[in-house]
């Protein structure tokens, strides 16, 4: 059985200490289901963290823009957004955060 755990975005693999004839990889290859490959708890909460951290940082930088239409603020998260993230495509939430920028709804503290 193998585990992998990210730690400071790295991947570590570990084995069995004794792995039998053929080596780890020819051992474990054949065994491995690819519904058992997916990142761990760990790594799942950090990828989600980094996520959220970028949506902010993007809305807050929008929100310090004066003068923006509904349309403008959308086109101008979706252009700091769409190159952060894998098969990115915009949905209602950036709307919505569109939406609350033109009503001010963010400080510039925030």
């Amino acid at each position: 059985m193998m585990i992998a755990r990210v730690r400071r975005s790295h991947l570590v693999v570990r084995a069995k200490r004794n792995p039998p004839e053929g080596g780890v990889l020819a051992s474990y290859a054949r065994r491995m289901d690819t519904n058992d490959i997916r990142w761990n708890d760990e790594a799942r909460a950090k990828i989600l963290s980094d996520s959220d951290r970028v949506l902010r940082e993007a809305v807050v930088a929008v929100a310090s823009s004066k003068d923006l239409t509904s349309d403008e603020a959308f086109a101008q998260l979706n252009g700091r957004l769409k190159d952060r993230f894998i098969d990115y495509e915009p949905g209602p939430d950036i709307r919505k955060y569109a939406d609350a920028i033109v009503a001010g709804e963010f400080s510039e503290a925030s």
